[in-house]
């Protein structure tokens, strides 16, 4: 049976960064069902790899051993009659090409069973497909960047390995034989990294390396960024400022001094014992009431403000600068006073900067 798979939409940085608190922190359930939440649990480094981000049209072909080989878009099967960009007919013409790529994954992966459906992604980049980039100067060719196994028996679908696959001799290339990037992201402190991913983001945008290691020279589009936890692929992209008429915001740089005194001064400023005065104050004779989180946070942040403001002044800093900060603080003290022995929280409570 021939049945579409899209290739997973890739998201922003901000949004991988929810996303990884999110999962390291999940314990559980409750007796309702209900996800638990431990924040207390550190969040992880992670080493992603970073490939160049192709300016083309999403495409794909799957296989299964009962439906046969299909080509398809980011959003429909395809062919040469209702085709994209050309697609369909190149990968009719070259088909026995493409089922050997087929086979092989089935190969390297032995445990893929016979009727669990194969999926190839890349970009078909090239020619007349998009205009204003490098690879606009290329002959149509497939971009192989992603393998993706949807289990006959319902399971959830996962992604494999894909540098192993491509077919120069037919315009098939895998994306990771060009350059490619390495970088370790400290989820802790996502904020100190984004100036070194806007930095290569701009060496792309300058110089595509895909278009360059064909012997033209013009502008890149962007990065993709990947990396695999536990069976778990977490995505993102960033795209130079030239591609930003896609509506995609680029990715703001940061004053990596200012943040690391903003975290400094928070850690100076949200004492335990100021915590505890506040928490005296907003519950003097009553049990801690969740819904009044909000009134020891502002305690906090005015005390700071009145107290401080003189650090603040000494360090280049503003009321504005830590703010946020100094709440994600509070609330971390309160919610680990609220539960005592487990320090958990449903979403509606979950707060992530």
């Amino acid at each position: 049976m021939k049945k579409h798979s899209a290739f997973p939409k890739i998201g922003q940085y901000r949004q991988v960064i929810k996303e990884v608190k999110l999962r390291n922190s999940y314990i559980g359930k409750d007796d309702n069902g209900d996800p638990i939440y431990d924040n207390t649990i550190t969040a992880p480094i992670i080493r992603f790899k970073g490939t160049v981000k192709l300016h083309g049209t999403n495409a794909g072909i799957g296989h299964t051993m009962e439906g046969g080989l299909w080509v398809q878009s980011r959003s429909n099967i395809i062919t040469p009659e209702n085709d994209n960009f050309g697609f369909a007919r190149y990968v009719q013409d070259n088909k026995n090409v493409f089922q050997e790529l087929i086979d092989h994954v089935r190969y390297v992966n032995p445990q893929i069973t016979l009727n669990d459906a194969v999926y190839i992604f890349g970009e078909w980049a090239g020619g007349s497909i998009q205009k204003g980039v490098a690879i606009s100067q290329i002959e149509k060719t497939f971009f192989i960047f992603d393998v993706k196994i949807v289990p006959e028996d319902g399971s959830e679908a996962y992604h494999l390995p894909s540098d192993y696959l491509s077919d120069v001799e037919y315009r098939i290339h895998n994306i990771e034989d060009f350059l490619c990037y390495e970088l370790e992201i400290d989820f802790n402190r996502p904020d100190l990294v984004q100036n070194k991913l806007s930095e290569i983001t701009m060496a792309v945008e300058n110089l595509c390396p895909v278009g360059n290691a064909f012997n033209f020279e013009g502008t890149g589009e962007g990065v993709v960024w990947v990396a695999q936890v536990n069976g778990h692929d977490y995505r993102f992209k960033v795209k130079g400022e030239k591609h930003s008429v896609s509506k995609v915001k680029t990715l703001a740089k940061v004053d990596t001094e200012k943040v690391n005194s903003i975290h400094e001064f928070v850690d100076y400023a949200v004492t335990e014992n100021r915590f505890k005065q506040g928490m005296g104050i907003i519950f003097p004779d009553s049990d801690i009431d969740i819904k009044k989180m909000g009134d020891i946070i502002r305690w906090v942040v005015n005390d700071v403000k009145d107290e401080e403001s003189d650090v603040l002044e000494d360090n280049d800093l503003t009321a504005k600068d830590v703010n946020k900060y100094i709440s994600a603080k509070v609330r971390e003290l309160f919610l680990v006073e609220y539960n005592k022995v487990w320090y958990i929280y449903k979403p509606l409570y979950f707060w992530l900067i």
